[in-house]
């Protein structure tokens, strides 16, 4: 899945000019198998050079287009460092050994230089395209970024060759080259699936690549996040993305992600044979040597944040509880600014990815106006936190049994405790603001007033 592949456009003439050089070839053949008949042909001295001349120009004429020269495969490119390229890609390679054409079809690339790009990026409408390059200039850009290539050639009948190539060169064409992106649904990778199962005259068949319990379609995304240690983008991910995500994706639904197709045609059986008949690693992936650069996950952040908090709490010293008060202001600030972004993506995308999101019960948007009412001691501030800390209480318990449909990842159970410690801690401040205290018993949540 290529979720950003930056092509240039001037990629898209190489292999188009190969195409139409062989259908120029073609159409030249054909105007002069027509010469030939009202000339030569019709010249009865000349009969031999005649037939002789016309079986040389069909047979160059068939050599263009024999479908059985022609090689089809499957290239899954691996995971890069960037991360619209953590998921990796996939393309279909033609190559036809007669007329040296090898070309790539390409359903990733996208033009970035929209001055619109990362507002119709934001609501979902990302229009991506079919492009074709040549071989060698889809290869470079692997070489260059130290990926891995991986080849499947395809036992596809000399019929099903020739039907795949007409559809891709169709697909190729301006007006029909473009379409609507979706993240799990129809990207690259199920699109050059589909393109070839829904091609074929025999039926092509998955066989189950997944454990007797299918990962959702969040679990999936999420190890590729772990292997490439984007934690932090991981962690904007899943609190971004709503509960669709976490439905069990089918056998075929996995195949949106790279490294599952090449797994289900592998294992896929086309007629009576395997659909793959061979297969090979055309670039191998650079190791790099270099150490992992040390960085803090949201696991780590939150959890400190979390202890920071109870120490504070506890000491009770005027310049503990002013911390206190600044920290309590940047949290929940920062928090209902994630709950604004949280419901613009919900009412303003125009797919359903960023929908039914849970995170938004304790990322209130309405966290960013009570941020500055803190300090004030009013009954309507207390309600508000004891509501808080009420939602997040119930939210916590879900996730310790699990009630609901939406996973909820480990740094958000942090996030939940820091509300609940705080929300008490405000709700249960005496008006003086001098002490704190639970009714029947000493509370460790005394940070917030003053000694």
């Amino acid at each position: 899945m290529h979720t950003i592949l930056k092509s240039p456009r001037k990629r898209l003439t190489i292999a188009d000019k190969q195409i139409r050089d062989t259908h120029q070839s073609v159409l030249f053949n054909a105007q002069m198998l027509r010469i030939l008949q009202k000339t030569w042909c019709m010249n009865r001295v000349r009969p031999a050079l005649c037939l002789l001349a016309f079986f040389f120009l069909n047979v160059q004429g068939y050599s263009q287009t024999d479908s059985c020269s022609i090689k089809i495969s499957l290239l899954t490119c691996g995971p890069g460092e960037d991360l619209y390229s953590i998921f990796g890609h996939t393309a279909i390679r033609i190559k036809d050994r007669n007329s040296g054409m090898d070309v790539v079809y390409n359903y990733g690339t996208f033009d970035d230089s929209d001055p619109y790009f990362y507002y119709k990026f934001t609501r979902g409408i990302m229009r991506y395209s079919l492009s074709v390059e040549s071989f060698t200039d889809f290869m470079q850009e692997y070489i260059d970024e130290h990926r891995s290539v991986t080849e499947q050639t395809l036992s596809l009948s000399c019929g099903d060759k020739q039907k795949l190539i007409d559809v891709l060169r169709q697909n190729a064409l301006e007006y029909n080259r473009y379409y609507n992106y979706h993240f799990y649904l129809d990207n690259c990778t199920t699109r050059a699936k589909n393109i070839i199962a829904n091609n074929s005259d025999s039926l092509i068949i998955f066989r189950n690549i997944l454990p007797a319990i299918h990962p959702s379609f969040r679990q999936l995304i999420n190890g590729y996040l772990d292997k490439s240690g984007k934690y932090w983008d991981e962690f904007g991910i899943n609190i971004f993305l709503g509960n669709h995500l976490d439905e069990p994706a089918t056998n075929e639904q996995s195949m949106f992600l790279p490294d599952y197709l090449l797994k289900g045609f592998d294992s896929a059986v086309y007629g009576h044979r395997p659909l793959v008949n061979a297969k090979r690693e055309i670039l191998a992936a650079s190791v790099n040597n270099q150490p992992a650069k040390p960085q803090i996950r949201p696991l780590d952040f939150f959890g400190a944040w979390f202890l920071l908090v109870i120490i504070l709490g506890w000491i009770r010293k005027p310049w503990s509880v002013t911390t206190l008060r600044v920290l309590d202001f940047i949290f929940f600030l920062s928090i209902g600014f994630l709950g604004i972004i949280m419901l613009c993506l919900w009412l303003g995308r125009v797919d359903a990815v960023c929908r039914n999101n849970l995170n938004l019960l304790w990322a209130l948007p309405t966290h960013c106006a009570i941020a500055f009412f803190m300090k004030r001691q009013r009954s309507w501030v207390r309600n508000y936190f004891r509501i808080n800390a009420l939602i997040s209480i119930i939210l916590m318990l879900g996730v310790i049994w699990r009630w609901w449909s939406q996973e909820i990842i480990p740094p958000v159970s942090f996030i939940l405790l820091i509300i609940i410690l705080r929300s008490l801690s405000i709700v249960y401040r005496n008006k003086d603001g001098k002490k704190i205290t639970i009714p029947g018993r000493k509370s460790l949540l005394q940070g917030s007033g003053q000694r």
